[in-house]
């Protein structure tokens, strides 16, 4: 019997779709229902007292709830809108300007994170993108080949979005930090499918988000900064969030405090603030060993089906490579993915990727066959077609 299959009743939407699209939106818990009201009720009762009752505190204090996903203790981690504008607050700790001022990345990294840091060449950052010649993978040895003693910053995500590959995070920190690099390990596709531990791997910096995994809906990115770098560093991009006594409103420099409040800037985010905490509370509570190894079951029942059928698949065959998504590249995968959302199949497209297919722990493994039956069927009678045709006509 499988236990994790108890936490079902605590997402509506399973009741009426076959959700499996965790790596882009997780399912929402109906607990986010009580805590949006409670925020209403906090506001429309309390009014601006309500900041004294609990709101100053949640942009770090909420961030609590997401330390044991990802191996931070208590008072770790800032919580931000996302995380293009965390990595915005990192690399205003840094200057370009000098003769180390390379940023290196693998060209599968997520590509709101390229834009950002191809943008940061204005500043005086060298960008190196690793090319990777592979849908799955990069090579790992030409990637550590370009981290030098010029090498600054090294963005990269320990999933890699498309194939959900699992990248050797800790060889990665190892070099960069033998030539005095800074790592930012994004573990937004990590956290809540495979185990984490951003203090065993002595990441610099650790980012993500709520959104997927970890059934937090949007607005919610975390920082994790590594204890020895936290009040050493001086982000340029702040504000009075930051300062030691904000109510001062003291005019000129900030005096920034030493924790994690120090990252932050302008006026937390509360609603979203609110809406994760269901999710993270679930999380913890069903534990992330429970949830890999069902995952593991899952994608691999996925990956089987696919190859059945002589389906590309542009993710790992092997378990120990693989997270929690399986991209299942079939022929007329856009237009696949489209007939599978009508169907009430909740998958997503990505270009080099295909139709992903992203079970979570309140799947049933009979789902995993279902999408998989029904690319199958929709690939044989070509349904987009005369759905096309069907539109055409009207």
């Amino acid at each position: 019997m499988d236990e994790l299959l108890k936490w079902r009743g605590e997402f509506p939407i399973l009741d009426r779709t076959t959700y499996m699209i965790s790596n882009s939106l997780g399912a929402m818990p109906r607990g986010v229902y009580d805590e949006m009201h409670a925020y209403a009720d906090s506001w429309g009762k309390r009014g601006v007292r309500a900041w004294e009752e609990g709101w100053w505190d949640m942009a770090v204090g909420v961030g609590d709830k997401i330390a044991p996903l990802i191996g931070a203790g208590p008072g770790e981690i800032s919580l931000h809108q996302n995380v293009t504008l965390i990595q915005a607050v990192i690399s205003s700790c840094f200057d370009f300007r000098g003769p180390r001022n390379k940023v290196v990345m693998t060209d599968l990294e997520f590509p709101s994170i390229q834009y950002f840091y191809h943008e940061q060449r204005r500043n005086g950052a060298r960008v190196a993108l690793v090319p990777s010649n592979d849908t799955v993978r990069f090579d790992l040895d030409k990637f550590l080949a370009v981290i030098d003693e010029t090498t600054l910053l090294v963005p990269i995500s320990q999933v890699l979005f498309r194939s959900a590959f699992i990248v050797d995070a800790r060889a990665i920190i190892e070099k960069a930090h033998r030539v005095g690099a800074h790592v930012i390990l994004d573990v937004f596709q990590a956290a809540g499918t495979i185990p984490v531990d951003v203090r065993a791997l002595k990441a610099d910096f650790a980012v993500g988000g709520v959104l997927k995994w970890l059934c937090g809906g949007p607005g919610v990115g975390y920082l994790y900064v590594r204890d020895d770098l936290r009040a050493k560093l001086r982000p340029a991009i702040t504000g009075w969030i930051a300062h030691r006594r904000p109510f001062g409103f003291e005019t000129g420099s900030i005096d920034a405090r030493e924790d994690s409040f120090r990252y932050l800037n302008g006026t937390p985010h509360i609603p979203a603030l609110f809406a994760c905490q269901p999710g993270l509370d679930i999380l913890n509570q069903v534990g992330i060993a429970a949830i890999r190894e069902k995952s593991m079951r899952m994608t691999a029942r996925i990956f089987e089906g696919a190859k059945a059928h002589g389906w590309r698949v542009n993710t790992s065959e092997n378990p120990s490579e693989r997270a929690g998504t399986v991209s299942v590249d079939c022929p007329h995968a856009a237009e696949v993915c489209r007939e599978l959302l009508g169907r009430e199949i909740l998958v997503d497209y990505r270009p080099k990727a295909g139709v992903r297919l992203s079970p979570h722990f309140y799947n049933l493994e009979e789902e995993c066959d279902l999408a998989i039956t029904q690319i199958a069927e929709i690939l044989e009678t070509r349904s987009w077609e005369k759905h096309a045709a069907a539109l055409s006509q009207a």
